[in-house]
């Protein structure tokens, strides 16, 4: 397979591979009445944690993260977003997580109130939305699986890994997201992750061109870190 890189720096991120979401729902947020695409800047929120739930977000191109509050005041990185992924298909009436714009991203909209009352009467659209539903479950154990993992190294292997596979395996993966926000997400301190991504390099694994661009250079072996 042709080799992909993830993104240009902080403008756009090349298509997610892991997304194949049903036409039907492409076909909802291409047609929807009430909210257009919408460029957002880097670092420009989609919504917020807590606030109620009104558009939901088909992402184009770019990337987004998006991240939990805690009431100590620390941030839990959920997620990395990227083009075909979906953002706020929440269960409840407020939204759980923030939504950050790490690069330029575009972005089609869609009152939640629109699609729901399409859901209801189109049995393709609400197929649709129970496959995507799965899915953003799935990566959610995922997610909870390198957390439970004892290891930095364990954590941080399996990180590079994931996105890769999203990306259709290329050898160089440019990381569109600062290595604080993978320590967030890997629930690791920003030191402990520059730490492991050094001593991945000292061993021939990756090589970490700079903090945003790596290349995997001996992927069986980090997968065998993650066995």
């Amino acid at each position: 397979m042709t080799a992909l890189r993830y993104c240009e720096p902080r403008e756009a991120v090349a298509p997610s591979l892991d997304t194949t979401p049903d036409c039907a729902l492409c076909g909802a947020f291409a047609s929807a009445t009430a909210a257009p695409r919408s460029p957002f800047a880097p670092g420009a929120l989609l919504f917020r944690q807590g606030d109620a739930v009104r558009l939901v977000y088909r992402v184009l191109s770019g990337a987004v993260v998006s991240y939990r509050l805690l009431s100590d005041g620390r941030r839990q990185v959920t997620g990395f977003h990227l083009p075909g992924d979906f953002l706020g298909l929440e269960a409840g009436v407020e939204h759980a997580t923030t939504t950050e714009a790490l690069s330029r991203v575009d972005a089609l909209a869609m009152e939640r109130t629109e699609l729901a009352g399409r859901a209801a009467t189109d049995v393709g659209l609400a197929r649709a939305l129970w496959q995507v539903t799965v899915r953003a479950f799935r990566r959610s154990e995922d997610h909870a699986l390198i957390l439970a993992r004892q290891g930095a190294t364990e954590r941080v292997a399996a990180f590079l890994l994931d996105f890769a596979e999203r990306m259709g395996r290329p050898e160089i993966i440019d990381l569109p997201m600062t290595r604080q926000d993978i320590a967030d997400h890997v629930g690791l301190t920003i030191h402990t992750v520059s730490r492991t991504l050094s001593q991945l390099q000292a061993q021939g694994m990756v090589e970490a061109r700079s903090s945003r661009h790596v290349r995997l250079l001996q992927r069986h072996r980090l997968e065998g870190l993650c066995a």
